[in-house]
């Protein structure tokens, strides 16, 4: 008979501890390797990035040497400037330095040689050209804002040099280009070639992440599982999400082996995901509305017709989109019957119940079309025609900012520049043109920020600790420095920390500072010269430029920044009443990517928490899209309309919310709902004989005229905006 081990014996406890240490240790093991990849995924890629743009600067540095360009700080500072994590940047970066900095010098030797001995003239034209390029930049807001920015700066720091010697203009301008074409041609290749990050890796994953959002947003929407003021929030996100991807794919252009077309797609993106989210928010809405006012049984029948459409979502895709339609339709009118005796719904009911059909009739398509553009996106293929055709007249994404902002911009840097440029030009400091050159250049770098203000003191306080910084490697090390390599071993720790804080985006603009006063102090021209009143001179003008930087944001129209609210609301209105008020009807993209840009400048000047203010220009900004989209969709039906009677009616209908729009009264809001309730009598008339080609179209119409009499009833939502819109 075999004999059982005895449980408590050394050789079977022996083997329980064995186990158990070989279950710690590969417990141990797991967890130390999950450590691993979280690091490297985060501390592990901004050291790579902080090595990659410290070699390039020494390379950039000894090449200058080399080549005995007269100042090799300015190739080093071109390096800091355009150190940016993805390659695709980099590259579009260097493109719109280039083009500014020879528009730039191109335009300082024009000034100069027409007004060499008139230096007020000339500094009177200097602060006109740098006030038009910061008014181009705070327009466009995107890669070619920095091209205006260079090209308005860079005659400043021209021209200024030149005042005292006009004839020496041209060869400060071609010194100027070799230097930054320098520092540009080192970051861009060395970025492309040590611890690339491409940017088209970076698309596909914004692009995946954003489908999975929105449907999980539909999803959580359709079940009642946010809150309106949730899914405003969201909406004001998506926004961002659109700027952030045009940004991405906008550097990724640059990148070897990205097509055109792969591009175009990433921009169809864009357009079939705005199209579908607004067609979704206009669903969302009237489901909202009418939960607080149907009855039980119409709410429990909606509730059913959205479950049943979710059920369907994922397969659309790869299903006739016609098909799924009439399925659709079919579905809601099988449960309808089910659900609802014969006339047992009210009128509003009924027409309520056609219009959430209608809506998820078109929601569907647009999902059809936005989930082939994904997938073609995902696997790298050629968009179906069918679907190209749809977006053949789409108009891209393109930012754009307020007026009054753009005015405020370059009229405080043209302000800044004229006033310094003056005072320089009366003080017997040497050192005086460096804190205006700083002042001009940091004025118009932070017109373009939600907050310049922080901006600029965040660079100040670079400057700061970039002091006593430099004087300790300049004054204590390269003294002793032999050689080049003795040198980037003195002045790598400085730079280093620098760059390592730019990588932190609460302490960019410190990293950046602390970097830009580095490369203009601690790094030698061909030979060391150490003259302790020269630095100290030289760092109390960096200091003061910055300084006199915030002065002008915190003095010079403080109000008048991007992202401000109170431009952004009444942007939205003047955006929403061109819908009525434009000669020829407004394209849907243009008019979906006007309001969602303003959204995106919304969220930049909020922050990450939006106050109560902020969320109900948001609640506006989406109202306003969808009263817009459907007076766009009545001003295409106008002249398919056979009937003189509808079009009158339609045409008077637009111009009532054109007034309504202008002056946001109850009287007006009154006239919009009569010329509604009118228009929709017709309209219903019409569906009656009307031809199975045309009832679509009036379908269209019938659901866009009862969002709107809804959205009217709606009526908080919208007066709330009164007071703002008669202010702007």
């Amino acid at each position: 008979m075999k004999k059982t081990p005895n449980p408590d014996s050394a050789p079977v406890l022996a083997q329980r501890f064995s186990a158990a240490a070989a279950a710690a240790a590969a417990g141990m093991g797991a967890a130390l390797l999950a450590e691993l990849t979280q690091w490297r995924k985060n501390e592990g890629v901004r050291i790579a990035f902080v090595l990659k743009i410290v070699s390039i600067a020494f390379i950039a540095l000894w090449l200058a040497y080399r080549l005995e360009l007269d100042s090799p700080a300015t190739s080093i500072t071109t390096v800091f400037i355009v150190a940016l994590p993805g390659s695709g940047m980099v590259l579009e970066k260097a493109f719109f330095r280039v083009i500014g900095t020879l528009v730039g010098c191109t335009a300082a030797v024009t000034l100069v040689g027409l007004l060499p001995q008139a230096a007020p003239l000339l500094f009177l034209c200097l602060a006109i050209w740098v006030g038009l390029c910061t008014a181009g930049a705070a327009v466009f807001r995107n890669s070619k804002s920095y091209g205006f920015l260079l090209a308005g700066y860079t005659a400043c720091m021209i021209a200024i040099p030149a005042v005292d010697a006009p004839t020496q203009i041209f060869t400060l301008a071609i010194t100027r280009v070799t230097e930054v074409g320098l520092g540009l041609i080192c970051s861009a290749v060395i970025s492309d070639a040590l611890f690339p990050r491409h940017q088209g890796d970076q698309v596909l994953l914004a692009v995946q992440g954003r489908y999975e959002r929105f449907l999980a947003l539909c999803r959580d929407t359709l079940e009642n599982r946010l809150t309106p003021a949730q899914v405003e929030l969201t909406h004001l996100s998506f926004a961002a999400d659109v700027a952030a991807l045009e940004t991405t794919r906008s550097a990724a252009y640059f990148e070897a082996g990205r097509s055109y077309g792969e591009s175009r797609n990433v921009h169809l993106f864009n357009a079939a995901f705005m199209t579908a989210l607004t067609t979704f928010y206009t669903l969302h809405r009237l489901l909202h509305r009418m939960r607080g006012n149907c009855s039980a049984q119409v709410n429990a029948l909606t509730d059913a017709l959205c479950h049943a459409f979710l059920l369907e979502l994922d397969a659309i895709a790869d299903s006739d989109v016609e098909t799924a339609c009439m399925q659709i339709r079919q579905r809601a009118a099988r449960m309808r019957a089910e659900a609802l005796a014969a006339g047992s719904e009210s009128e509003q009911e009924r027409i309520g119940l056609d219009t959430v059909i209608e809506l998820l009739e078109r929601f569907a398509r647009n999902m059809h079309h936005f989930q082939q553009v994904y997938l073609a996106l995902r696997q790298k293929k050629p968009l179906p025609d069918r679907i190209g055709n749809v977006f053949r007249a789409f108009d891209s994404y393109a930012p754009r900012t307020p007026f009054p902002i753009v005015l405020a911009s370059g009229l405080r840097t043209a302000t800044a520049t004229l006033v310094l440029a003056a005072i320089w030009y009366f003080l017997a400091w040497p050192y005086a043109a460096v804190a205006m050159l700083m002042t001009v250049v940091f004025t118009a770098l932070a017109a373009s920020s939600p907050n310049p203000p922080r901006m600029v003191r965040q660079i100040g306080l670079g400057f700061l600790l970039g002091v006593p910084s430099a004087f300790i490697c300049n004054f204590f090390l390269l003294t002793h420095a032999d050689g080049f390599a003795m040198l980037a071993l003195c002045i790598a720790p400085f730079i280093a920390i620098g760059t390592y804080l730019t990588t932190m985006p609460k302490y960019a603009g410190i990293g950046l500072g602390l970097n830009l006063f580095l490369s203009q102090t601690i790094f030698p021209e061909n030979g060391v010269h150490a003259d302790a009143t020269a630095y100290m001179n030289n760092a109390i003008a960096f200091v003061l430029g910055a300084g006199l930087s915030w002065l002008v944001f915190t003095v010079v129209l403080p109000r008048h920044t991007v992202g401000q609210r109170e431009y952004i609301a009444s942007a939205l209105w003047r955006e929403a009443r061109r819908t009525c008020t434009s000669v020829r009807p407004l394209s849907p993209h243009t008019f979906d990517n006007r309001i969602r840009d303003m959204m995106n400048q919304l969220n930049t000047g909020a922050g990450p928490a939006p106050d109560a203010a902020t969320r109900a220009v948001v609640g506006q900004a989406l109202t306003l899209l969808e009263l817009g989209h459907a007076v766009i969709n009545m001003r295409e039906l106008i002249p398919l309309s056979p009937s003189a009677a509808m079009r009158a009616a339609l045409q008077r209908c637009i111009t009532r919310i054109a007034a309504f729009l202008r002056t946001p009264s109850h009287a007006n809001r009154a006239a919009v709902v009569d010329a509604i309730l009118a228009s929709g009598r017709l309209v219903r008339e019409e569906r009656v004989a009307a031809s199975a080609a045309r009832l679509p179209r009036l379908n269209m119409a019938y659901a866009d005229l009862h969002s709107l009499y809804t959205l009217m009833l709606d009526h908080e939502q919208l007066m709330s905006a009164e007071g703002e819109n008669r202010a702007a």
